[in-house]
């Protein structure tokens, strides 16, 4: 674990005798605001991981123009070996844990093995609606089902196509759940065609174009976009060397790697998922000029909508915020790459830590 201006803050371990209940939280920085990220619940979580990710969180939350500082939570349980009852007084014995922390200095949030319904039970034994965001509806939350991450990589693959000479363009999407779904269907409004589409079971690829609301139909009635009848059935990982000219990686992280970056034809790739690539490829693809808007900048729609919900805000607020803030982010990014010649992770990185350190990020 590394300490520098920025922090940790705080490390905070907390124990429950009662319920077995093993947590950590890490707030890295708050010059912004209280800290904001998730809790995850596995049986591997540890301090140099949640410090890593609590330190992600300082710049993704700087870069989407949030008054929210970084930190994240883990909960050290196997979840699969617990009942919903032993695993919600788990939650509920961290939340009352944190009291004097959330939300006053960090507001939590779902993450690995822990969704909606944890959000509930640790919110009402924390006593504060705002110590947690990712609620039920009932509880001001505005869930994810919104598709806010989803709006959010669309606007920054929008915004960075001007930046290339790209026409009629054709897109690749890996992964088809909750990020991958959303990027289609606005993708598909706006008239921009889809190609290919894969899932764990397989890439589905037609050069002509994929249907929406037919790919929908196929992977809620047999569980798969490989069963969908129009188009070529490839291998999963074939997604990532289809002769396209966008790339959006939206479920598994290094899906672009030492073994396949050399196969990569697409000119643009905007990063749905979380480190679908290490920084040194983003590094040599930016030298082979292949644009590559790093996760932090486009999948930001999440953060964003946290914090609506933070200001019992609605969906249509949600909306409004994400489309403006990742529009700007990525043209800001994009602006700075081009002008200073380094990579959109480093202008980035740059834009993030120049807004940390004044202490400032604006709404609105």
């Amino acid at each position: 674990m590394e300490y520098d201006k920025f922090g940790p803050e705080k490390i905070i371990q907390v124990y429950d005798p009662e319920t077995g209940m093993r947590g950590i939280t890490v707030i890295h920085n708050t010059n912004l605001g209280p800290g904001k990220g998730g809790i995850r619940m596995t049986p591997s979580v540890d301090v140099e991981e949640v410090y890593k990710l609590a330190e992600t969180m300082t710049w993704k939350n700087a870069l989407a123009g949030i008054p929210f500082g970084g930190a994240k939570s883990g909960i050290i349980a196997n979840d699969k070996a617990l009942t919903q009852e032993q695993k919600d007084s788990i939650v509920a014995a961290f939340g009352k844990a944190i009291k004097n922390i959330a939300p006053s200095e960090y507001i939590a949030g779902p993450d690995m093995n822990m969704a909606e319904h944890e959000m509930k039970v640790l919110v009402e034994a924390n006593g504060e609606n705002n110590s947690a965001t990712g609620k039920p509806k009932d509880m001001g939350g505005l869930p994810h089902e919104l598709g806010s991450t989803g709006f959010g990589v669309y606007h920054a693959l929008l915004t960075a196509l001007e930046f290339t000479d790209l026409k009629n363009p054709t897109v690749a999407i890996e992964g088809f759940g909750n990020v991958g779904t959303f990027v289609m269907e606005f993708l598909e409004k706006k008239g921009i065609k889809v190609v290919a589409v894969s899932d764990s079971k397989g890439t589905i690829f037609n050069e002509e174009g994929l249907d929406y609301k037919e790919l929908m139909k196929v992977k809620e009635e047999s569980g798969s976009v490989i069963n969908y009848g129009d188009g070529k059935k490839l291998d999963s990982k074939e997604i990532v060397s289809l002769d396209v000219d966008i790339l959006v990686p939206a479920a598994i992280p290094d899906l672009i790697n030492e073994n396949n970056k050399n196969s990569i034809k697409a000119k643009l790739i905007v990063c749905g998922s979380n480190i679908a690539m290490s920084e040194e490829i983003e590094e040599e693809f930016h030298e082979k000029e292949i644009l590559i808007i790093p996760d932090f900048v486009a999948n930001a729609g999440g953060v964003i909508s946290s914090y609506i919900e933070t200001i019992n805000g609605t969906s249509e607020e949600m909306f409004m915020l994400v489309e403006k803030n990742i529009t700007e982010n990525t043209n800001e990014v994009l602006e700075k790459s081009k002008e200073n010649k380094i990579s959109p992770r480093k202008a980035a990185m740059e834009i993030a830590v120049k807004r940390v350190e004044e202490g400032k990020n604006e709404i609105i």
